[in-house]
């Protein structure tokens, strides 16, 4: 589905990706983890077009992403939230996620909102879609209120239930858990997991390695801007260069009881 070939990104003299290779195939769920600095957020950058690469390609379905606007890669069906919340907290949930459902029905966003607001003409469809996908995310009960009001858990599911009006085909995680309790994070999963069965591929950077390990099925980990292993979870739990680069010799016994999902 996703094939990075060649991509190195550098920022002035520092160069933060090196020669990254990897494909994410069609369904499934894999993970991108390792130290912070490593390059994760960055190659979403890259691929989602909010960064242009300083050299090598990136294919999605066939087509080349390079170059294009953060909108037209959305279009081409790649999705995305973000490390650091992206929500308009001025604006209501519901209206946050109409934002996304209207380009999908060749609606403007201020299209979307003037109609919201009563001044249009009925179009119970898209608000329809919008319920849906909040009521998949467990916020449908606060659709009218301000989204910035929301609990920073509730924030994530927000840009979650946004992402997927945009009616993606990749839906590109970053740190979906970050902030999350134990009981948000164990929903949070659930839904991930629905999503896969669904048929959405998906592609998440996480730190918790138990909300990793507990669902993907292909773990790719990254060091210094570079690619160090690829392989299912027991594979990485028992990699050598992974435990020295990444998890560290006192978390080997915490990986090796994480039940990864069938």
């Amino acid at each position: 589905m996703l094939s990075l070939s060649g991509l190195s990104k550098n920022f002035g003299g520092l160069q933060v990706l090196q020669n990254v290779n990897l494909t994410i195939p069609e369904r499934g769920i894999v993970g991108l983890i390792g130290p912070n600095g490593a390059g994760k957020t960055t190659v979403f950058n890259l691929i989602t077009g909010l960064l242009v690469p300083s050299a090598g390609r990136i294919d999605f379905l066939g087509r080349r992403l390079n170059g294009m606007a953060p909108y037209q890669v959305t279009r081409c069906g790649v999705a995305r939230t973000f490390q650091n919340i992206r929500i308009f907290k001025e604006m209501s949930v519901l209206e946050n996620v109409l934002v996304a459902v209207r380009p999908q029905h060749k609606y403007s966003a201020t299209g979307a909102l003037l109609w919201y607001r009563g001044l249009q003409g009925p179009e119970p469809r898209g608000e329809d879609l919008a319920r849906e996908f909040l009521r998949r995310v467990g916020l449908v009960d606060k659709a009218e209120q301000l989204a910035g009001t929301l609990s920073y858990g509730a924030q994530r599911r927000l840009e979650l239930a946004r992402a997927l009006a945009t009616s993606p085909k990749l839906l590109l995680l970053d740190e979906p858990a970050a902030g999350m309790n134990t009981v948000e994070k164990q929903q949070l999963m659930d839904e991930i997991i629905k999503l896969d069965q669904s048929g959405l591929s998906i592609l998440l950077i996480e730190h918790d390695m138990s909300f990793v390990m507990g669902m993907c099925k292909q773990i790719i980990v990254m060091n210094f801007g570079q690619v160090i292993a690829v392989g299912r979870p027991d594979q990485i739990r028992q990699n050598p260069h992974v435990i020295e680069a990444y998890l560290g010799r006192d978390d080997e016994s915490d990986l090796g009881s994480a039940n990864r999902h069938p």
